[in-house]
């Protein structure tokens, strides 16, 4: 069974759904409800893999305190093994005001340590032990980047909303061999795009929620994907990460990049109907389910992620 290791990305987050986002100025707003749950980019990704049936490890910090034993709980439940290192400042927590569009503002109320201790020791036996490695954007994760190319693992990397300015991303970008990334935020994705692969990426992908999704290739292929306009939407929270997951799973299975970006656009659909990181009844026997009543049999399974 291919070994994937999710490195950074765990908060216990508040929910709170309202028709439209407020002006600014003081006002009370009245939600159609809230719940409380996990969050943030690793756990999203390690649910979405278990669930399509890879042997997933999530690695992240938490608190010794009631949020963390949530999370520790919430991953029990889902066989995922959660390896954690412990924040003295406590467990991360996000408030998230999601709209009726979609939208979602997030804040970040409990934002833990910046520079964590962690156990790099473990952590590599970890990043050996596994086939890929998905690195995410939390700070802690660049004392890791040394250890995966000493260790030649090729790295994924999802920069988000990222907007071709920010500082904080570079290092994340420079070491990434697989980018993905959001166009909210970022126009002129494509050139972007471009001069990624100039400067050796193996493929970036490139969201554009409810418009779909772009690759580019290594060989300079641009390959686009609509998204699936029959799931309904419910809550667009953890859609990116699903769909960067379904992207990954049909890598690892040698899927062609069209394919591939169309699990990914399946697995974001059923999650955007749900009010969780991951679809509760996702399965790759779902999956395929699913794939054969979008897209039909499409007689590629066996070429390369890498090509069309």
């Amino acid at each position: 069974m291919t070994k994937v290791l999710v490195l950074g990305g765990v908060s216990i987050n508040t929910m709170i759904y309202i028709d439209r986002f407020p002006n600014p100025q003081p006002q009370t707003v009245f939600s159609k409800g809230y719940h409380e749950t996990l969050g943030s980019t690793g756990a999203g990704k390690a649910l979405n893999l278990k669930k399509l049936g890879l042997d997933v490890t999530l690695h992240g910090l938490i608190g010794d305190d009631y949020y963390g034993n949530c999370i520790r709980e919430y991953m029990e439940r889902a066989g995922v093994p959660f390896i954690y290192d412990l924040d003295p400042q406590g467990t991360k927590r996000h408030l998230n005001l999601m709209d009726d569009n979609g939208g979602r503002i997030s804040i970040f109320f409990a934002y833990g340590t910046y520079e964590p201790d962690i156990d790099i020791r473990r952590i590599e036996s970890l990043i050996q032990d596994n086939d890929y490695v998905v690195l995410n954007v939390i700070n802690y994760c660049r004392k890791l980047i040394p250890i995966i190319k000493r260790h030649n693992k090729q790295i994924w990397c999802d920069i988000h909303d990222y907007d071709g300015r920010n500082t904080y991303h570079q290092e994340f970008i420079e070491v990434a061999d697989y980018l993905f990334l959001s166009s909210d935020a970022l126009p002129n994705y494509k050139l972007f795009m471009q001069q990624q692969i100039e400067r050796g990426k193996k493929l970036v992908v490139c969201t554009h929620g409810k418009d779909g999704a772009t690759a580019l290739t290594v060989y300079r292929q641009w390959i686009e994907t609509p998204s699936i306009a029959a799931y309904k939407l419910r809550d667009t929270n953890g859609a990116g990460d699903s769909f960067f997951s379904g992207f990954l799973y049909g890598h690892t299975k040698g899927y062609s990049t069209n394919k591939c970006l169309r699990i990914g656009a399946i697995v974001a659909g059923l999650c955007i109907t749900c009010q969780e990181l991951a679809y509760p009844d996702l399965s790759e026997a779902r999956m395929e389910i699913e794939y054969k009543k979008h897209y039909g049999d499409d007689g590629k399974i066996q070429k390369s992620c890498l090509s069309n």
